[in-house]
């Protein structure tokens, strides 16, 4: 059985898959992630990340002008935060949640232009492939805690880094130094 590829009813170009996983005695496998699910993007500079969290950890939020993620959780259960940042996005400002994880087995596609972060809501460990290698000078951020961002990340005390303490609200943000929209087909 394919994944089930269904695209947000929320924030435009965000998909998510649903992972079908098959189980017997030895355990699970699930096919987590096929280039074909997503041919709107070029993966020619393919780059695979793994990431550990603890228990109240937030990452994010971070966006990107040249790179998209498609996010899966190998273990652990995670909140993922979404912020459509493009000026020119008809879902602009649109925020959204998405559980991941042991108990929603789920793919996540990012566009360029949605800011994105997650709360781990147990010990975690996500795997995330973007479809161009690391460049530091495409790593910028939001705030976590935004008024724009109107949903519930799901930790009482979150733990972030001083860069990601760091990020600026989206207000003070121009729009003209927002990423676009890349329509996802």
């Amino acid at each position: 059985m394919p994944a089930e590829i269904k695209e947000s009813t929320i924030i435009a170009d965000v998909f998510i898959a649903e992972l079908p996983s098959f189980a017997d005695e030895r355990g699970i496998f699930a096919e987590t992630f096929r280039r074909s699910w997503f041919p709107q993007r070029s993966w020619d500079n393919l780059q695979t990340n793994r990431s550990v969290s603890r228990p109240g950890v937030v990452r994010g939020l971070h966006y990107h002008f040249h790179q998209v993620d498609y996010w899966c959780v190998m273990s652990g259960q995670i909140r993922a935060v979404l912020l459509d940042i493009r000026p020119d996005s008809p879902t602009c400002g649109a925020s959204q949640a998405v559980d991941m994880g042991d108990e929603q087995l789920r793919g996540l596609f990012i566009p360029i232009g949605v800011a994105h972060g997650f709360a781990a809501l147990t010990p975690v460990v996500l795997t995330y492939i973007v479809d161009n290698y690391y460049d530091n000078s495409d790593e910028h951020g939001v705030a976590w805690n935004d008024p724009q961002v109107t949903v519930d990340w799901g930790v009482e005390t979150p733990s972030l880094s001083a860069r990601d303490l760091a990020n600026p609200p989206l207000a003070e943000i121009a729009a003209a130094l927002r990423p676009r929209r890349v329509p996802a087909a």
